[in-house]
């Protein structure tokens, strides 16, 4: 039988300190998820008066209907999936080959690709040239704008290099070499397999990044037809605001002032909802990759 170590009275309070301790970090973290989600169902007026903590009060889903009967936001959501899915692909297609080959030792010339690699994370070109040469490729306005730019991050690439490095041996690819394995065998059927926790790390990375983009689509899309998410939410946010000022500065009607001053402010939480829930959702699935693939880029860049 295996001896039981009895915890001193110096370890059970150690615990609790910690157990406290965590508690405390957990109720910052999460209460403010938690407010935004009640806020987007409770009276406006009690939010601001400070009688909402807790639980709902005077449950409304106004803002969420308002929300949902404009059309354009199943447009969205379907623009944000196709940008997310087949950015995050796009993504993992470039680093990951890109990230093993660096790992290489007898990769020719990989210091040199490194350093010029590693430029790109301190200089670019800059939005107008890149926005001049997104003109001349006749990519405005496309899906291949959003899809193209960013296609990898150095910063992405070392990580996974590093990943590479740390956890795949080289006398396995040596050995593989040995058997008659071809470069590419060797990394489709020995490196992607013992690969899972950096490539669900990058998935994330590189999903929410998508997810949460606005910026490209702003600067380089002109037809509401293929607006992300976010901007369509951003659009909805600034006309109930406007709509809002507008009885403000020109309605001597009271009550329906007050119905849009209120419907404008659950409108902004439940916006947060919309926006993130699909990532929060997600998120728990790949958290323990998540994880270890910021260990690993943590301990050898």
């Amino acid at each position: 039988m295996m001896a039981v170590i009895k915890e001193t009275k110096g370890d059970k309070i150690f615990n609790v300190i910690n157990y406290i301790i965590l508690t405390i970090i957990l109720l910052i973290t999460f209460y403010p998820l938690l407010f935004v989600v009640i806020a987007s169902i409770s009276n406006p007026d009690m939010i601001n008066s400070g009688q909402v903590v807790l639980l709902p009060k005077d449950i409304s889903f106004d803002g969420y209907k308002r929300i949902f009967q404009d059309p354009r936001i199943l447009s969205g959501y379907k623009n944000t999936i196709i940008y997310t899915v087949f950015g995050t692909l796009l993504n993992l297609a470039v680093t990951i080959p890109a990230a093993y080959a660096l790992s290489r030792k007898d990769l020719v010339g990989r210091n040199i690709i490194t350093i010029i690699f590693m430029i790109t994370m301190f200089f670019s070109g800059g939005l107008i040239p890149t926005f001049l040469l997104m003109k001349r490729l006749h990519l405005l306005n496309t899906r291949w704008a959003i899809l193209i730019l960013g296609a990898t991050s150095m910063w992405n690439i070392v990580i996974t290099r590093t990943f590479f490095e740390n956890n795949i041996p080289g006398e396995l690819q040596e050995a593989a070499e040995i058997d008659g394995c071809s470069d590419f065998k060797i990394f489709f059927s020995i490196i992607l397999p013992l690969s899972s926790p950096i490539i669900a790390v990058m998935t994330l990375f590189f999903g929410v990044a998508h997810w949460n983009n606005y910026f490209k689509a702003l600067i380089y899309l002109s037809d509401k037809k293929l607006f992300p998410l976010q901007i369509i939410l951003r659009e909805i946010l600034v006309k109930s605001e406007f709509d809002a000022q507008m009885l403000l500065i020109g309605s001597h009607d009271t009550g329906t002032l007050m119905d849009e001053l209120r419907a404008a402010e659950q409108i902004k939480y439940a916006l947060i909802i919309i926006a993130t829930l699909p990532v929060m959702l997600a998120y728990p699935f790949v958290q323990k990759y998540f994880v270890k693939g910021v260990m690993v880029g943590a301990i050898k860049g």
